[in-house]
């Protein structure tokens, strides 16, 4: 239960915030979207190209299930939050905390979703609209939530430290 699970949108900071994080904190890092890509041999761009959306859905639950790490920082995929079962298994193993970006903020850093390889289910086809359905299950699974516009890794690593 000393584990800190960090989700958000893509290019929120999860896998910068989380690494340092877990070295300031003397935890072991694990980043979910690597993780998927050693399970996979594959970058994610490929996996939701070969699967669908929900294919890759299902092994990043499935990965996502498998982590058993009690004292690690866990960088999830932005996706992850669709998973009640894989939000479940994470929240069992510690905290969950939202990095929390404005729409327009994730626009400046990603202004090619498709090229990123971002899960867009269903008919979301739109940044704004991937933004308006995902927020709520950010909050919805979040322990707390931290605002990262205008902050550094290093700044939002340091806030988290407590945790």
């Amino acid at each position: 239960m000393n584990s800190v699970v960090l989700i958000g949108m893509p290019s929120s900071g999860k896998t910068s915030v989380g690494k340092l994080l877990a070295k300031k904190s003397g935890r072991l890092f694990l980043d979910g979207d690597e993780l998927i890509r050693a399970r996979t041999k594959e970058p994610l761009s490929a996996t939701i190209a070969r699967l669908g959306a929900e294919g890759f859905l299902k092994v990043e639950e499935e990965t996502l299930c498998s982590v058993k790490e009690e004292n690690a920082v866990i960088a999830t995929g932005g996706s992850a939050v669709y998973s009640e079962r894989a939000m479940a298994h994470l929240k069992s193993l510690g905290k969950t905390v939202y990095l929390k970006l404005s729409e327009r903020e994730v626009e400046k850093r990603i202004p090619d979703f498709t090229a990123r390889g971002v899960v867009m289910r269903g008919n979301i086809a739109t940044l704004k609209e991937l933004y308006a359905e995902r927020v709520p299950l950010y909050e919805k699974y979040a322990d707390l939530a931290a605002d990262c516009t205008g902050k550094s890794p290093e700044e939002i690593a340091e806030e988290l430290l407590f945790l």
